[in-house]
């Protein structure tokens, strides 16, 4: 659910991301997934999932 629009935070347009480790990479998601949204009502997009999750049980 990471929004590509924030991407060049971390990583500048043009980069070659294949420089950079899985675990560099899942960081960076990892924090873009955990910032609190406007549009979301100011939750996170990992709270949105896992509420969307939690309904299908």
């Amino acid at each position: 659910m990471t929004s590509i629009w924030h991407w060049p935070q971390y990583f500048p347009k043009g980069t070659d991301l294949s420089v950079y480790s899985q675990a560099k990479l899942d960081a960076a998601a990892q924090e873009l997934n955990e910032r609190p949204r406007q549009t979301l009502n100011f939750e996170t997009s990992a709270e949105r999932f896992q509420q969307g999750v939690a309904t299908t049980d």
